[in-house]
């Protein structure tokens, strides 16, 4: 029985097309906002790093009600870090719009939201935005997204629907258009081809209740708050439900509130017919899967499954001598306090706890599987806001086992857009760090190269890559599937300058210093023994003073008023810290400061470790 006044459209891209802004035009054009209301960009990127980073982390919901009928919008995550809430909320749509770059065409996280789109069996409508971008070929954008759905294997009747059936917009200036040039200048035509030719649900209100949780929020008043769709019946407020567990187990529960979207907020509901998609409140502990349904007659639905983790990290209390002076919340406990907190609340990560022989150093951590550094981090940049001060390990690559017990790891498709010129040093780089070339296309100027890599040699990889494009080559990469062990591949070549002594560093010693690589630290920076100041120009670690000082005689130096000319540190943003560590390093973080540091800091407990670990380091 089809909803004609429901559609459910999810809209899905890569990083940056312009999925949340498309998203703030919609909602203009049907009335959300008052006419002279002022409204921020992006309205849907509500937490702060989602608008700093200017990327989606977490799927939102939203409806817009046009012509009588209500929309219900799921703006979902980009990057394919957080490919957990593309995953699961994809399951509440009949439809998506695929958003493509009029200039770059389809990237490699939109083969990623495409690929999972096309197995749901969406309906997928494509929208060539940015079409008023310098450069843009929107015909090409059609052609490349027709491949792509090609490649991933689309049925004749999606990609027929989407050979017919293309919208043309800038969402920037809030248009769209059935043809590139028609000069249309409002967002009707998109509005009406959703309505026109979307499918509406197909369920049926009068059968008995299911209804699937795909996220999971959560309020400090009420708890869990389970969000999905109502697949059949009708779910009432106040009423009796069993919830079937994704494990098997079963459970009576009452609904104690019940919400729709309506607009940017929830309206309460006392009831929510099949076909819509609601909140529920009252379920306690409800997790992601979870089927709400009739006591009298249980309808089971598809466990929900979601890609495992392909990253871990392990959290620590901070043991700086500086620790406490920037942050407020320095104890072991509460970081673990506050880390199996988020494990009840975050169903993309599993968060454990583990001893200090697996930690890497004499205590114990936690660790966080999530799917990719950028996903870690955006968990770590959330903790150091909240006043923590804490220390983390290298990422390391989780592997899995294969049919005959073979040992499998995550591999990546890295795709890299740079001058012609640099393609070799390109092919190089991808190459040393386990990655196979599977594509190489020219245009004269630009290169586009297509490779098959490790997880593990992603690492690192992007500033390599940008160092040796001259800032000029975009790199982009996706999960693509598990493979067989790369073998050993080559690591960071250049050893650290490491601080002897507890001291402010100053200006004359790094003059000196910078001369034997690129330092990391300025004058009057705060640095401690063991802590990581500055890359050598060659292998080999070696220890430096920070704070020496010039030997003043009493003869004046012809060159003695000439300043030490310092070349500006280099910074570390979280992910590049993270990707540049070895394995015997850490990175500490406070709410002010990203440090580098190595795990031993006493310097000769450090080389005794060297010793018999079966390293040399080298002392200066």
């Amino acid at each position: 029985m089809l909803q004609e006044q429901l559609r459910n459209v999810a809209i899905i891209a890569h990083v940056d097309h312009g999925k949340t802004t498309l998203v703030d035009q919609l909602l203009r054009a049907t009335g959300a906002y008052r006419e002279n209301q002022q409204v921020t960009e992006r309205v849907l990127d509500s937490n702060d790093q989602e608008r700093e980073r200017g990327i989606t982390i977490l799927a939102k919901n939203i409806s817009i009600t046009y012509d009588g009928v209500k929309i219900n919008v799921i703006d979902t995550p980009g990057h394919a870090d957080f490919g957990g809430e593309v995953e699961r909320v994809l399951k509440m749509a009949d439809s998506a719009l695929l958003l493509v770059d009029a200039y770059e065409g389809p990237m490699p996280q939109t083969r990623f939201v495409l690929r999972h789109a096309i197995d749901a069996g969406l309906q997928v409508l494509l929208v060539v935005n940015k079409i008023d971008r310098d450069g843009a070929d929107p015909d090409r954008a059609v052609n490349s997204s027709l491949d792509l759905m090609m490649d991933l294997g689309a049925s004749d009747e999606q990609l027929e629907f989407a050979l017919e059936h293309v919208v043309y917009t800038s969402a920037a200036r809030g248009y769209a258009r059935l043809e590139p040039d028609d000069g249309n200048m409002d967002m009707l035509p998109l509005l009406d081809t959703i309505i026109e030719w979307l499918p509406a649900p197909d369920a049926d209100p009068a059968a008995p209740l299911a209804m699937q949780v795909m996220t999971v929020d959560h309020s400090s008043y009420v708890g869990r708050i389970g969000i999905g769709r109502v697949f059949s019946g009708t779910v009432h407020a106040g009423e009796g439900v069993l919830v079937l567990k994704n494990d098997g187990a079963r459970e009576s529960a009452t609904v104690k509130q019940l919400s729709t979207f309506d607009y940017l907020g929830r309206r309460d509901a006392s009831e929510v017919e099949a076909g819509d998609i609601c909140a529920v409140v009252g379920i306690d502990g409800v997790d992601i899967g979870d089927v709400l349904t009739s006591p009298e007659a249980p309808q089971e639905l598809a466990p929900i499954r979601i890609d495992p983790p392909t990253m871990a990290v392990i959290f620590e209390a901070s043991t700086s001598p500086l620790v406490g002076r920037e942050g407020s919340i320095v104890g072991g406990r509460q970081l673990r306090d506050r880390l199996l907190r988020e494990a009840e609340n975050n169903v993309t990560m599993e968060i454990s706890e583990v001893d200090g022989e697996v930690a890497g150093g004499g205590v114990g951590g936690i660790e966080v599987k999530g799917r990719g550094i950028l996903h870690l981090s955006v968990l770590m940049e959330t903790l150091r806001r909240e006043g923590f001060e804490f220390q983390v390990a290298r990422p390391r690559v989780l592997f899995a086992k294969g049919e005959h017990g073979e040992r499998l790891e995550p591999i990546e498709q890295a795709v890299i857009e740079c001058p012609d010129d640099v393609s070799g040093k390109m092919i190089e780089i991808l190459g040393g760090a386990g990655g196979q070339l599977v594509s190489m296309a020219s245009n004269g100027t630009t290169c586009h190269l297509e490779f098959s890599i490790p997880t593990r040699g992603i690492l690192g990889l992007k500033n390599r890559i940008l160092n040796a494009s001259h800032g000029e080559g975009v790199f982009y990469h996706t999960f693509l599937e598990y493979g067989p062990y790369a073998g050993e591949f080559e690591k960071r070549a250049n050893g650290a300058m490491i601080s002897m002594a507890t001291e402010k560093a100053v200006a004359y010693a790094l003059g000196t210093l910078q001369e034997r690589g690129q330092l990391f630290v300025g004058p009057g920076d705060e640095c401690y023994e063991g802590m990581i100041v500055g890359e050598r120009s060659r292998a080999g670690d070696m220890t430096v003073n920070v704070a020496r000082t010039k030997n003043l005689g009493n003869q004046r130096s012809s060159t003695a008023d000439i300043a030490v000319q310092l070349t500006p540190p280099r910074t570390f943003t979280l992910e590049e810290a993270l990707e540049y560590i070895a394995d015997d390093e850490l990175v500490e973080i406070t709410p002010e400061s990203i440090r580098l540091r190595k795990r031993i800091l006493d310097t000769n407990e450090r080389k005794k470790d060297n010793v018999r670990r079966g390293r040399v380091a080298k002392l200066a």
